[in-house]
């Protein structure tokens, strides 16, 4: 009888752990069928970036920039009686920008409140990080890896390229 219940328990056993394997089978297939068609995703934006690449450099080609130039805008050549000195400079004018004095820029900036939560993922300068230590002034600027010889380009993190299984530029 106990020998027969502990059959039972053990079959009972093996049942459940048949039904997780398949799961976890099943979910690591809708996983990989996932990551497939984020890899294919990537592929056509990366496509899509080359071509718009590609469009950028036709648009921005000097040659082509100037033919528009003459045919659009009836620009005539620089001549050397246009330049001069800066001291022959006229002074700078003494009333403000505003006639009437509203600055609504100036008004921003002398309203300006520090907010009290700070977001994002790069800590502010001379905030108290974990540990009670401060974070430093430079921190809460982020790198500038700007290019101004193209338009501005959305990269993936490389943690994310790495993980769809994408090479690294």
């Amino acid at each position: 009888m106990i020998v027969r219940l502990l059959n039972m328990v053990i079959i009972g056993a093996l049942i459940a752990a048949a039904a997780y394997v398949y799961r976890i089978k099943l979910d690591s297939t809708v996983q990989a069928e996932h990551l497939a068609k984020l890899r294919i995703e990537l592929r056509h934006e990366r496509d899509t970036i080359a071509a718009l690449r590609a469009q950028w450099s036709q648009l921005d080609n000097p040659v082509r920039v100037e033919a528009l130039a003459k045919r659009y805008l009836q620009l005539r050549p620089i001549t050397p009686t246009q330049f001069d000195s800066l001291d022959r400079l006229p002074e700078r004018p003494t009333q403000d920008a505003h006639p009437n004095g509203n600055d609504p820029v100036g008004a921003m900036i002398e309203n300006f409140e520090v907010p009290d939560t700070v977001t994002g993922t790069v800590p502010a300068a001379n905030v108290p990080l974990e540990g009670g230590t401060l974070a430093p002034a430079d921190a809460a600027a982020p790198p500038d890896d700007s290019d101004d010889t193209q338009p501005p380009i959305t990269r993936a993190a490389p943690d994310d390229a790495a993980a769809a299984g994408a090479p690294s530029q």
